[in-house]
């Protein structure tokens, strides 16, 4: 497929650029909306789950923060992928880790460790990440 090229084509040319007075490479899937929405979504995440009692710290604290972290681990990883159907297949895991931590989220409200309202923001922005994903993920269906 096209995308595909393109996105190795664009693989193949990174660079080391400074960032935060660290080298970090400068890799194609840094560039998509996905996963910018998606590293905002891990900070928010993490800000949230601060306020999580400390005997959730090993428990649904850290469940929702891999979860988090996974999500956006797995668009890098899928984008760093050769083939379309690699491709395809880890996009669907990062999706399904958005949606276990919405369930991790769903589990925390209802155990009165955050309210809805303090979650507003944090569900527009997983469900603009979930269509985003499905939009890419058909797009290598194709």
């Amino acid at each position: 497929m096209q995308i595909l090229y393109h996105l190795n084509r664009l693989k193949h040319r990174t660079r080391t650029v400074k960032r935060d007075k660290l080298n970090m490479l400068n890799l194609v899937h840094k560039n998509l909306d996905v996963w910018k929405k998606s590293l905002e979504f891990v900070s928010n995440i993490y800000q949230l789950t601060k306020s999580f009692p400390r005997e959730e710290q090993f428990g649904l604290t850290s469940q929702i923060r891999r979860s988090s972290v996974s999500l956006i681990s797995n668009i890098a990883e899928g984008f760093a992928r050769s083939s379309e159907n690699e491709t395809k297949k880890i996009l669907d895991i990062a999706r399904s880790s958005l949606v276990e931590a919405d369930t991790q989220i769903e589990i925390a409200i209802k155990l009165g460790y955050i309210s809805e309202n303090e979650i507003k923001e944090l569900n527009e922005n997983s469900n603009h990440i979930f269509a985003m994903l499905t939009n890419l993920i058909k797009k290598f269906s194709k």
